[in-house]
């Protein structure tokens, strides 16, 4: 570059300036000192309304410069990245653990393990945490975009923290099958990692991530600790009327041929892009004006965060045809995976039922992707009852944020250091959680908290029981609006089969890897990006022209009139967007209610349309049945056998019976006295979370009688008796507190704990017939 070139933009700006001083008259123009100055309260612009105009104009010309110039570099690190092997947005260094292209069945998956940032020390007695992040149209590194993340709270907590990613291109022939067997390759890996740890490897599935690995952990069920699934759809039909447009959209396409089709012209290859394309369409206002704008209008200072979110929203990966079409049948039109219609190529069911863990799903009423009905709907589609989900053994906590957008759940600081962090630090506690569905309330501690050491942070987590009655008060699909759906699966095969019979054969052979190439590098996302990149000869001197006017910045005043007329404006043009959005979503629904709920086009793929017909939900499965009956018998059989920490522990859950909720205050106290015991007297965790459940379910049978079956088992030694209901207490107390109900029941166990070993001997046997007649 020679020195003509060099300081082409600093000639450039001077003569800018030269303009406005020679062609504007003098009331045009700032006051002396310029127009920074005059911002920073040094003066009016001028005495006339020209002043402030030019102040304006000034300022609008050098953001508007300012801005290309953010795309420029939007657009420099596009075609950087996809120059690279393995791009991703993690801002935590990493080391390979496990190749997912060196497996016997090959995919583009890949593990790593996270190195914890200087001065973060990991303690290997912890559990591992694994984040999985999405593929969805696109790159990984969402979960670890900066230190508060998902990984940045697990490694601020201590834990071993490993990261499951993928490349931009799947591996030939690869299936969403193979990547689930590969995620179970991986989580194998990490508990082999990690035998010292108390607890199996906690997984947390992003989005589309997390319905994957709720397929992983119910294939193979043994290695899976926790699973949190932030953002994930499960229940692709569920959702209310007037919200969740997206649910609409396999209808007004036909169904999923034009999955087939894009998978044809890209020879064999899905373009994410595509996903994208769909995500963006949900809000045109924020797309097209308010995200490029507030951009534009706080260029000074949004631009760095403006960057390195496009860093990782603009490079799209790509998909197997194959991978997309069965996603795209299965599960957005399908909706198979709750209804027990998915099995693997050697015939296994995939039954989100055999998942053993708990399971943790955050989701948010501000989430347009996967809405709380999406998220939730899952539970009451497999389990008839609420005794058929406890008898399971199945725990189930949700919590539901307010507002936050669905990317937000992934990616805002604030929530990770709120709902991220909260679950990462009272994982112990939602292990020993009951079997049973409970929402977990996150409130800001303040100085009405009672023992606010037993409180990890600056939030306290409760838990409150809940049915599946509460769930189904959130909202969802009558009958109607299931038989609509499913019409659309039925038009769907439809229309699939005759594309695959006249079309198709056709379109295939007109594809090749050139076109299909073409084709991704002329996509919107995709050029949109590259438009803007320094290889476009009109964008090369903005770089140099922006670091000038940097140097020479002359901001607007806050109260200038025209800056006012200009966010105006910008109102308009959101309202306006806005709008055109809601009349869209208002449109594609009716058109969606009117067509698929037509009694014509119901008749014509063999629905009858005088037939209501009930959600049927996930079949019945007898051997699961019967392994159910089983366990009640067992646990009538040991009703009365049982050490002092079953006693214990019975009496806990008989106690907690009469709360509303129970807070992570109980749960760390319970911990305290674990950890206070000499180590040969230490349950484990894995026994201490076994009891529990064990004794929960006890209880759950037949409370009275499990509580009259407690002196059968206290010890006979006072002092041991005493020790014991004083450990109650401090469990019981350490909530503040209590309840008119609880401390009665509390009075009760006393009471019991206090009897002397010939008041045992003398209580009343319990017959074990007769509980089982109940």
């Amino acid at each position: 570059m020679d020195d003509t070139t060099k300081h082409a933009p600093a000639e450039i700006f001077s003569a800018f300036s030269q303009f406005w001083s020679s062609a504007l008259p003098s009331a045009f123009l700032p006051p002396a000192g310029g127009a920074a100055e005059a911002s920073r309260g040094g003066g009016k612009a001028g005495a006339s309304v020209f002043g402030p105009a030019a102040e304006y104009w000034l300022d609008a010309w050098q953001r508007s410069i300012l801005f290309l110039d953010v795309l420029r570099q939007r657009g420099d690190t596009y075609l950087e990245r996809t120059e690279e092997i393995a791009p991703n947005v993690l801002s935590f260094k990493a080391s390979l653990v496990m190749d997912g292209r060196k497996l016997p069945r090959p995919v583009n998956y890949g593990l790593v393990r996270i190195t914890p940032p200087e001065g973060v020390a990991t303690d290997p007695a912890k559990r591992p945490f694994i984040v999985f992040d999405p593929r969805a149209g696109h790159g990984p590194g969402i979960g670890g975009m900066k230190a508060e993340s998902e990984i940045g709270q697990a490694l601020a907590a201590g834990h071993p923290c490993y990261f499951v990613g993928f490349l931009p291109k799947p591996e030939p022939g690869q299936t969403i099958e193979d990547v689930c067997a590969a995620e179970a390759s991986f989580i194998r890996e990490v508990a082999a990692l990690h035998p010292l740890a108390e607890g199996k490897p906690c997984l947390i599935g992003n989005c589309q991530a997390g319905w994957q690995i709720a397929m992983t952990a119910a294939v193979d069920p043994d290695p899976v600790g926790a699973l949190i699934l932030a953002g994930a759809p499960l229940s692709y039909w569920a959702g209310v009327h007037g919200k969740n447009p997206l649910r609409y959209l396999g209808g007004l396409l036909g169904g999923t041929w034009l999955t087939a089709l894009a998978g044809h012209l890209g020879a064999g290859i899905f373009d994410g892009a595509s996903l994208v394309e769909n995500f963006e369409r949900m809000s045109p206002a924020n797309t097209y004006w308010k995200k490029p704008y507030n951009v534009y209008s706080k260029v000074d200072t949004e631009a760095g965060r403006f960057l390195d979110f496009e860093t990782w929203w603009g490079n799209p990966v790509l998909l197997n045809a194959g991978e997309m079409q069965w996603i795209a049948d299965n599960l957005f039109v399908g909706n198979r995976l709750t209804s027990g219609e998915i099995r693997t190529s050697n015939g296994v069911e995939v039954d989100l039922r055999n998942i053993r863990a708990p399971i943790i799903i955050f989701c948010s009423w501000g989430d347009d992707i996967t809405p709380p009905q999406q998220a939730l709907g899952w539970i009451t589609d497999i389990y008839a009852s609420d005794t058929e989900l406890a008898d399971g053994g199945q725990t189930i906590v949700y919590a539901l944020h307010e507002s936050i957008g669905h990317l937000g759940i992934f990616v805002s600081g604030k929530v990770a250091t709120k709902e991220h962090d909260k679950f990462v630090n009272c994982m112990e506690a939602i292990e020993l959680l009951p079997p049973g569905l409970f929402q977990a309330v996150i409130t800001e501690v303040d100085k009405t908290v009672a023992n606010r050491d037993l409180v990890e942070g600056r939030y306290l987590l409760r838990f409150e029981p809940r049915t599946l009655a509460d769930i189904r008060a959130l909202g969802g699909n009558d009958a109607e609006d299931d038989r609509r759906f499913e019409t659309v699966a039925r038009v769907s095969e439809v229309n699939k089969a005759l594309y695959r019979r006249f079309l198709s054969p056709t379109l295939r052979a007109l594809s090749n890897e050139r076109t299909a190439e073409f084709l991704r590098k002329t996509e919107r996302n995709r050029l949109q990006f590259s438009a803007f990149s320094s290889k476009n000869p009109f964008m090369q001197p903005i770089g140099a022209l922006a670091e000038t006017i940097r140097a020479n910045r002359a901001p607007v005043s806050a109260d200038n009139p025209f800056l006012a007329g200009e966010r105006a404006f910008s109102e308009a043009v959101t309202n306006g967007l806005e709008a055109f959005g809601r009349a869209r979503d208002a449109l594609t629904e009716n058109m969606f209610l009117t067509v698929y709920g037509a009694p014509l086009v119901q008749a014509m793929v063999g629905l009858d349309p005088g037939e209501i017909r009930p959600r049927q939900g996930i079949a019945r499965d007898l051997a699961r049945e019967a392994a159910t009956a089983r366990l009640r018998a067992e646990l009538i059989e040991g009703l009365e056998h049982g050490d002092h920490l079953d006693a214990g522990l019975r009496a806990l859950v008989y106690v907690y019976r009469g709360q509303s909720a129970i807070d992570e205050r109980a749960f760390a106290a319970l911990m305290q006295l674990r950890d206070s015991q000499q180590p040969q007297a230490r349950p484990s965790m894995a026994r201490l979370k076994e009891m529990l459940r064990r004794q929960a379910l006890i209880v759950r049978m037949d409370e009275e009688r499990a509580v009259a079956a407690i002196p059968k088992l206290l010890p006979a030694s006072a002092s041991d008796r005493a020790t014991a209901v004083a450990a109650i207490r401090k469990i019981v107390l350490a909530e503040g507190d209590l309840s008119e109900e609880t401390a009665r029941r509390l009075a009760r166990i006393e009471a019991i704990f206090g009897q002397s070993p010939e008041a045992i001997a003398l209580a009343p046997q319990i017959t074990t017939p007769r509980l089982a007649a109940q």
